[in-house]
């Protein structure tokens, strides 16, 4: 309207300044971290509350070999409840590149107070990856590896004996997550002619793509027939399996033992869970007795026909004479031993050495492709411990068939 007084509108208020990066007090511990934006709080702490976080290798301290505090910015002295901390190491460890200097002062040193320095624990990932060999020597160097077994210490070893109903004799071995099952099946064919008296015995160890990335489909690979020669001189020189306790008739009939030992899970020393597995297929009613679990029908040779006749209802034990044990190494740096490597722990060594040793304590083989020299006192080290091996595997293979066997 005319004549009216325009008003003035008082002016807006001067927005706040920005606080100023907030001082760390000496003697107060303690990261000082911006919080993250709501929507992203849901998605890292699910993130944080999974598991334990990794180090990040950021702290630089060469000690410091463990897991990181899944509460997150623990306090040093003060445990996860005690000092308030919201996020985990995770969020720490994948937003120290984004925090501003000013807000992580002597990042090195309270990243120290987060990572528990016990060795034998996951450790960097990065550094893992890049450099293997130094991340497994710093283990070393302490007596231990990065599984937290100790130089001369297997893993955890399962059997399940009876695993396949169809099989004349089967056995289910788990050496830590190496898994390999043995199946046995026994069937007649006419004995070779320069051997009359003797039967067969066929090994087969079988890598499929299943079992690790590594392993392909198709025909057996150079691995998978190296593990079953093994088998087949392990069975020749412990004398486990006689042939000539095979032969039914000499020069017309004899039975043939198909042994097909499959990996589903490949993580290093095949040849000492197909070893175990076989014996375990073939498992007696007790370690001292010379009879097996595999029963092989009666067969006779009609005189008038010629031809075979099999009597299902009389079975007669096969006759295991040796029971063997394989125990494997791995060498390191040409004078380092450990026993019962992993997959990445082969890979990375400089030679291999595997022991076949009897119940009697005397040595059926010793199998070296190649690699680092062994001294003769390094031999008789691993001889001594392939002995104490086999006491471990008897022990364990006298329980499960204590459990299996009807009262």
């Amino acid at each position: 309207a005319a004549g009216a007084v325009p008003q003035v509108l008082p002016a807006a208020p001067a927005s706040p300044p920005l606080p100023a990066p907030p001082s760390h007090r000496p003697g107060t511990p303690g990261i000082f971290v911006r919080s993250p934006p709501r929507r992203q709080r849901g998605e890292r702490a699910r993130r944080v509350s999974s598991g334990w976080g990794r180090c990040c290798g950021g702290c630089g301290d060469p000690a410091c070999e463990g897991k990181a505090e899944r509460t997150g910015f623990a306090q040093p002295g003060k445990g996860p409840a005690q000092s308030g901390a919201q996020w985990g190491p995770s969020y720490l460890v994948s937003e120290l590149q984004s925090i501003p200097s000013w807000i992580l002062r002597d990042r090195r040193v309270r990243l120290r107070a987060l990572c528990r320095t016990t060795p034998g624990v996951t450790a960097r990932a990065s550094e893992r990856t890049v450099e293997p060999l130094e991340y497994y020597r710093r283990f070393l160097k302490e007596n231990c590896r990065p599984d937290g077994r100790e130089l001369g210490e297997f893993r955890t070893t399962t059997v399940n004996i009876g695993s396949i109903t169809t099989a004349d004799g089967s056995a289910l071995v788990k050496l830590g997550n190496t898994t390999v099952i043995c199946g046995v099946k026994a069937e007649l064919a006419a004995p070779a002619v320069d051997s009359a008296n003797k039967g067969y015995i066929v090994p087969n160890v079988e890598l499929p793509s299943l079992c690790a990335e590594r392993f392909r489909s198709g025909p057996p690979g150079e691995e998978a027939q190296a593990a079953s020669q093994f088998i087949a001189d392990v069975i020749e020189n412990s004398q486990m399996i006689v042939k000539e306790d095979l032969c039914i008739a000499n020069g017309k009939l004899a039975w043939v033992l198909y042994c097909d030992i499959i990996c589903l899970d490949y993580d290093g020393n095949l040849l000492d869970a197909s070893v175990f597995a076989l014996l375990a297929a073939l498992k007696n009613d007790h370690w001292n007795l010379f009879v097996s679990s595999v029963q092989l029908p009666l067969v006779t040779i009609n005189e008038e026909t010629g031809l075979s006749e099999v009597n299902l209802k009389q079975k007669n034990p096969l006759i295991i004479r040796k029971h063997p044990v394989a125990t494997s190494f791995a060498i390191f740096d040409d004078t380092l031993l450990i026993v019962d490597p992993t997959a990445e722990e082969e890979d990375l060594a400089t030679g291999t050495v595997t022991i076949v040793t009897d119940e009697e304590g005397r040595l059926c083989s010793v199998h070296k492709p190649g690699g680092s020299p062994l001294t003769g006192a390094k031999l008789q080290d691993c001889i001594t411990r392939a002995i104490t091996r086999h006491k471990e595997v008897k022990k364990l293979i006298d329980k499960v068939i204590k459990s299996i066997t009807p009262k």
